[in-house]
């Protein structure tokens, strides 16, 4: 089994930055591919970006250029750099982590380890 815990949510205005983090415990070796997801209230998730133990990534095109995945092996820890922030970035953002390889489609269906979630309320 495979824990993630999210943290780093909040309120913010538009424009503005954030950074979620992401700590992993329990059998975190076997994990190869993590990624964050969002849901807006009334929406289905969504993937965000994702990333493999190789350092391989890919991101959806409505973050590109704002967001940036990245982790700390050591720490365990997966990060959401949050740049540009616009209202419709606001949902609750989850952590997730599998022991497959990525396949770089953002699937929600992918994996099997879920964090309970951030929440991001941009406003205006």
């Amino acid at each position: 089994q495979v824990q993630l815990v999210e943290s780093g949510g909040g309120s913010v205005q538009a424009g503005g930055s954030l950074r979620l983090s992401c700590a992993a415990s329990g059998y975190t070796y076997s994990v190869v591919c993590m990624g964050w997801f969002r849901q807006a209230p009334g929406k289905e998730r969504e993937g965000v970006a994702e990333i493999d133990s190789l350092g391989r990534l890919k991101y959806a095109d409505s973050v590109k250029g704002r967001f940036t995945i990245s982790q700390d092996n050591a720490k365990k820890t997966l990060y959401l750099q949050m740049n540009s922030l616009k209202p419709e970035d606001t949902a609750m953002y989850y952590c997730a982590a599998d022991t497959k390889w990525c396949n770089w489609v953002l699937a929600v269906g992918r994996f099997g380890y879920w964090g309970q979630g951030t929440q991001v309320t941009v406003s205006s």
